[in-house]
């Protein structure tokens, strides 16, 4: 056999390099003996025995390095080859160096064409070599780059075993990169290698096994193995007497079992049995895990799981976790009652937990006992699946309050400390669980010191994590007793973080949680001070529909206080309301609602905007009417409104006699004296105060509603220049009046009090105030072409009959033509009231 080596192989080797030597010096010197012979005219009959002599050590050739080799791999002497691949899977054999030096030098390409050869022993040799070869990752890069599987997958059907062994051991080694499982499957390669793991020979099984286990990974695989009856062949590898077999076949079948149409299959080839029986057979402990594995992955499908009741397979599982456990120090290996089967064990009740059909049955095992004893004292693998059961049975009425009376709560609070990922998070999903709907397990929550566990955990990396602990946090801010507390714990600061979120369940979350916390005004004075209106109010813009409804609302219950409400206007709330209020798909009722609270303190805005006024917005001083504005239009303060020089458009009307803030007179120490007397001028107006004391003394002692509402309008129709017919309004001269109040105040702004001669609009503002003043109720409505309205609900009749039948009816009242008189709404004479 011809052989070579870069290192001292032994006597062996040295002994069979003296016997090439000696093959060299004989030729030497026959050489010699043929020139000498030439020369006396014997060339013929020595050429003869020359030709002999080189034949036979041409077949005897030795390679003194393996460049040598690759290149005899292209010889056309088909023992040349035989022995050229030969030295190349021995070289190949002694480590990774060798397989990298024949890669680098080229030996790959020759030896995939080699496969193709007619040679039966070339062929033989070179699949060998490739096998070998691709057991070394820079080998099996560029055999992967290579057109190489169709070939080999048609060179496993001929009948020689060791084609069979080495060629699906080059396909075991290729089958890791993506492009070569396409190549295999598109090949037909899974029938051969399904019908393979029934071969006589153990590699050949394995090296088909371990390409089957590398292919399964789509889903689509795993149906098509089980359509070959590979499920039969895996059960048979189960009883073989090579361990690592068995290992490799329960592997594959727990990918097999992730996929919905195994059960089926698993339960018709009696396969949990044949598990069963493994995890009862001591002499089989270390399949124990791996069949467990497998068992864990079928227990959420409601048949299955009843086929492995039956066999015994819950009373086994129930004694494995009832097992006292050992230290882990003490297990090598998995034993029964250590914690490494122990945690598979609680992985097949979580599995079986996931189907809520199948959740009665745990309950009856009473298997909530024994998750709390794990959650107290298991280790963290135990933990984690025990934590996932509990978060799995917790949707469960029975199973939720006995978790609760065997004080499973307090346990889990304190696994939130946990710095295991996997057992924070199935930890709090489960509180998250125990206290939806239920009030009494959110105030145990609390009580075991779950707000400042919580708060720390608003930090964490994992967004569901986040989303949870901002959950129960709001479901505990949502119990009004304890709201405070929750809030002293320095939560809003945190939360403010997470509204920033790219998250949509943790925005979803925080905003939610919001909500709750914003009722008490020390969480809304914290929310402004951390800045986090401005995130809040940035969610506005969010396209994801639910994101917005619940910004929506968390606007809403922050506009709780005046503060609030500004401080988002200035940040452009109101804009964004607007704008979103004219979208016909991002528009609905909670971003109507936000709109109308935002404007619940800013009662000049929303008459700018809605034109309408109800009952239950008062008017105060400040108050200001600059005329109707649009939709998306910026609504100028009344001190910006101020500052405007005098033009010819619509006069500001102001309910004068508010204070300047120490801001606007900061402000107004930089600007010129014209602007500061224009400004003085409007605030400085002293009757409207006085109108309000005559209303209080001459018509709120009236007994009756409707004689204060007649004396009112009688009142502010005297006050704005009494009665007009309506043939003369034309020519009643209140344009003119305004514009002699503006040249004297040099100012757009006019306070209503020194109007005279009011239209519609300004009779209609002031009868709104006085009436807020004195407690009557009524509204202001917006008409078109400077008209304006009140309207008040009174009952028809005598209204000292009204019974508990009788319904009011809404009125107009008349300020311009006949005052006090009630105009019903709907009627020809409103509406001929209402426009020109």
């Amino acid at each position: 056999m011809a052989v070579f080596s870069q290192t001292r192989r032994g006597d062996g080797m040295g002994r069979r390099d003296q016997k090439n030597e000696t093959s060299r010096e004989s030729l030497n010197t026959v050489s010699y003996v043929f020139v000498y012979l030439c020369s006396i005219g014997a060339l013929l009959k020595i050429q003869s025995h020359f030709t002999v002599i080189s034949q036979i050590e041409a077949r005897r050739v030795a390679f003194k390095t393996p460049a040598t080799a690759v290149l005899l791999l292209k010889s056309p002497e088909e023992d040349i080859l035989i022995k050229a691949c030969e030295a190349i899977y021995e070289f190949a054999e002694e480590g990774d160096l060798n397989k990298v030096y024949l890669t680098e030098h080229g030996a790959l390409e020759p030896l995939s064409q080699l496969i193709t050869h007619n040679n039966c022993k070339i062929r033989r040799n070179a699949i060998i070599g490739l096998g070998v070869m691709a057991t070394n990752s820079t080998a099996r890069s560029a055999l992967q780059n290579m057109d190489i599987i169709p070939t080999i997958i048609d060179k496993l059907s001929l009948n020689d075993a060791a084609v069979h062994e080495f060629g699906t051991l080059c396909l075991s080694c290729l089958s890791t990169d993506s492009c070569c499982q396409v190549q295999i499957i598109d090949n037909n390669g899974l029938p051969l290698l399904v019908n393979f793991l029934s071969n006589a020979d153990p590699d050949v099984q394995k090296n088909s096994l371990d390409t089957i286990y590398n292919l399964i990974e789509d889903t689509h695989i795993c149906r098509a193995v089980i359509e070959l009856q590979g499920l039969r062949q895996l059960l048979a590898l189960l009883k073989s007497t090579f361990s690592a077999l068995q290992q490799l076949a329960l592997k594959t079948l727990q990918i097999i079992s992730t996929c919905e149409e195994s059960q089926s299959a698993f339960r018709d080839e009696r396969l949990f049995d044949e598990l069963i029986e493994i995890v009862n057979n001591q002499d089989l402990i270390d399949l124990h895990g791996e069949s467990l594995l497998v068992l864990s992955n079928c227990m959420s499908d409601f048949e299955s799981f009843r086929v492995i009741q039956k066999g015994g397979g819950l009373s086994l599982l129930m004694e494995l976790l009832l097992n006292s456990k050992l230290p882990e120090s003490q297990a090598v290996l998995p034993k029964n009652g250590s914690p490494e089967i122990q945690a598979i064990a609680v992985k097949c009740i979580a599995g079986a937990a996931q189907n809520p059909g199948l959740q009665p049955f745990l309950n009856e095992q009473r298997i909530e006992k024994v998750l709390v004893d794990f959650l107290t004292s298991g280790s963290d693998g135990v933990k984690v699946y025990a934590c996932q059961a509990f978060a799995l049975l917790t949707s469960f009425p029975p199973s939720k309050d006995l978790f609760r009376d065997l004080g499973a709560i307090p346990v889990v609070v304190r696994l939130l400390k946990s710095k295991c990922p996997e057992i924070l998070e199935h930890a709090i999903q489960g509180l998250t669980n125990i206290t939806s709907g239920d009030q009494h397990n959110t105030m145990e929550v609390f009580y075991a010191g779950g707000p400042e566990v919580l708060v720390q955990r608003l930090q964490d990396t994992c967004p569901k994590v986040v989303a949870n602990s901002l959950t129960l946090l709001g479901r505990m801010a949502g119990q009004e007793a304890i709201r405070c507390n929750v809030i002293s714990q320095g939560v809003v600061p945190v939360l403010v973080e997470t509204l920033k979120s790219a998250d949509t369940q943790v925005l979803i979350s925080a905003l939610l949680c919001t909500c709750e916390l914003a009722f008490e005004e020390d969480a809304r004075t914290q929310l402004r001070e951390a800045e986090g209106l401005g995130p809040l109010v940035g969610l506005l813009r969010s396209s994801h529909m639910e994101v917005l409804r619940c910004t929506c609302m968390a606007i809403s219950v922050c506009t709780k206080d005046e503060p609030t409400a500004v401080e988002m206007c200035k940040l452009g709330a109101l804009e964004i309301l607007q704008e979103i209020t004219q979208s016909i798909t991002r528009r609905s009722k909670f971003t109507e609602f936000a709109l109308i609270s935002l404007l619940k303190y800013n009662v000049s805005v929303k008459y700018g905007l809605l034109g309408y006024l109800a009952t239950t917005d008062v008017i105060t001083f400040g108050f200001y009417d600059a005329g109707k504005v649009g939709f998306c239009q910026k609504v100028l303060t009344l001190e910006e409104l101020c500052m405007e020089p005098v033009n010819q458009l619509r006069p500001v009307i102001v309910v004068n006699a508010i204070e300047m803030s120490d801001e606007v007179q900061q402000k107004d120490e930089a600007q010129s004296e014209s602007s500061q007397e224009r400004n003085r001028k409007v605030m400085d107006d002293i009757a409207l105060p006085l109108l309000v004391k005559e209303v209080k003394e001459s018509i709120e002692p009236l007994n009756e509603e409707q004689e204060q509402y007649v004396a009112l309008a009688r009142f502010v129709t005297e006050i704005m220049g009494g009665a007009i017919e309506k043939e003369d309004l034309d020519a009643f001269p209140w344009l003119q009046h305004l514009d002699e109040l503006r040249c004297k105040l040099q100012c757009n702004v006019i306070p209503i009090g020194m109007i005279t001669k009011g239209f519609h609009c300004h009779r209609a503002l002031l009868f709104k105030y006085l009436a807020d003043a004195i407690g009557l109720r009524c509204t202001l409505v917006r008409g078109d072409y400077n008209r304006a309205w009140n309207e008040v609900l009174l009952y028809k009749g005598d209204s000292c009959s009204n019974d508990t039948f009788s319904q009011p009816c809404c009125y107009i009242v008349d300020l311009m033509h006949e005052p006090g008189t009630f105009l019903e709404v709907d009627s020809i004479a409103a509406s001929q009231y209402e426009s020109l």
